[in-house]
């Protein structure tokens, strides 16, 4: 739970994109604006990349995580169906990144912002399931996310289960 008055954030993971948007905007200074406010072209990238990331990508992406990382651990048998499902979802959205990672080297221009950082929690999970080699058809996108991976605060060594076989 993030306590800031006058706001009081249940951190879910839904609302962590919004908690993380008012402490950006708090503790902004005239050298770091992630968000990009200075700009209305930029600052619409990011919010334009951060609702793609919320209702597309995460909408594809965490039935897998879920199926492949949650249910073995609950003792379920993932759901392939669901699997397959969300994995053609996932690929149209990859498509896009794809598209657009040709343009810049990050989705909502040529400097990390929020809505690349907003892609971590799930992706570090996905790269550990047995369906991590469909990056591989979207190079620009694999490289976007092993240049993510490449700042330290990014990594959640020793939080995450093994790599999938």
């Amino acid at each position: 739970m993030v306590f800031d008055p006058p706001f009081i954030l249940c951190e879910h993971h839904a609302e962590s994109r919004a908690i993380s948007r008012h402490v950006l905007r708090k503790y902004k200074s005239t050298e770091v604006s992630l968000l990009r406010e200075g700009n209305l072209e930029e600052a619409a990238l990011v919010d334009l990349w951060v609702d793609v990331e919320a209702h597309r990508y995460d909408a594809a992406i965490a039935p897998i995580v879920y199926q492949h990382i949650l249910v073995p651990m609950q003792g379920g048998t993932p759901d392939q169906k669901l699997i397959g499902d969300s994995m053609e979802k996932l690929k149209t959205v990859l498509g896009v990144y794809e598209a657009r990672l040709s343009e810049s080297k990050y989705l909502a221009g040529d400097a990390v912002s929020p809505v690349d950082l907003s892609h971590v929690p799930y992706t570090v999970y996905f790269v550990a399931s047995p369906c991590a080699s469909v990056l591989d058809a979207y190079p620009k996108v694999k490289a976007w996310w092993q240049d993510l991976m490449s700042i330290q605060a990014c990594r959640p060594e020793g939080r995450l289960p093994p790599a999938a076989p």
